[in-house]
């Protein structure tokens, strides 16, 4: 496989594609998927990035590891396609989503909707094999999509960063918070969703801080299919 990126983002990180570990990483999943069933397909690989280009980002979610099971990951973070049945930290998210403007749970779990409004749906690892969550930790995929962050903390315009739960709050350190905003809470997974992030009102913040830095409100209803 070679990291064939969208031609905005490719431009914006051509020195990153160049480092040594982007060989290495492109060894390691070679082999993976000789091996095992790797989530998501290669073609889904930089979903994220082709449906929100650089120059549209304005908010940036940071998922951690993409779904392991079967048909559910396909690129970006939190999202499952049409006729997939909906993940519980989704369900959270859509549950969180009704409280907090009102809308009901669309009846799938597919979020392009929200990707092509400039929001970049990534997860800090972007491969998973079948049925084994984190088992592709610490192979080089952090180190890239951190450059991903950094090059978003770039932007000149502000952006909204969501950090929801431990280990996407530790990407706190690589936002200039002067210049753009972060929102955080727990995580929206059952096992601590009660802790701090039902009531955050996450999605009427993102809009209000979108209003403040001059970008326009995103569409949160995600059309029924």
């Amino acid at each position: 496989m070679s990291f064939r990126l969208p031609q905005d983002w490719e431009h914006v990180l051509s020195h990153e594609l160049k480092q040594p570990y982007i060989q290495q990483l492109t060894e390691f999943l070679e082999m993976e998927r000789k091996q095992y069933t790797i989530y998501p397909s290669e073609a889904d690989l930089f979903s994220a990035l082709e449906l929100t280009p650089y120059s549209q980002v304005k908010v940036l979610l940071l998922g951690q590891d993409p779904y392991h099971n079967e048909n559910q990951a396909h690129g970006l973070s939190f999202s499952v396609r049409n006729g997939v049945s909906i993940p519980p930290s989704l369900r959270n998210i859509f549950k969180e989503l009704q409280d907090d403007l009102g809308y009901d749970p669309p009846n799938h779990g597919y979020l392009e909707h929200w990707a092509r409004q400039g929001i970049l749906l990534l997860n800090a690892v972007l491969t998973v094999r079948a049925h084994q969550a984190n088992s592709h930790k610490n192979k080089g995929w952090e180190t890239f999509t951190d450059s991903v962050i950094r090059k978003v903390n770039e932007k000149e315009t502000p952006v909204v960063f969501v950090l929801w739960g431990n280990y996407a709050k530790k990407k706190k350190k690589l936002i200039d918070l002067k210049r753009h905003m972060v929102i955080e809470s727990a995580h929206p997974s059952p096992l601590s969703a009660k802790r701090g992030f039902f009531g955050s009102r996450p999605f009427s913040s993102i809009n209000r801080l979108l209003k403040e830095a001059g970008h326009s409100e995103i569409d949160w209803k995600i059309p029924d299919v």
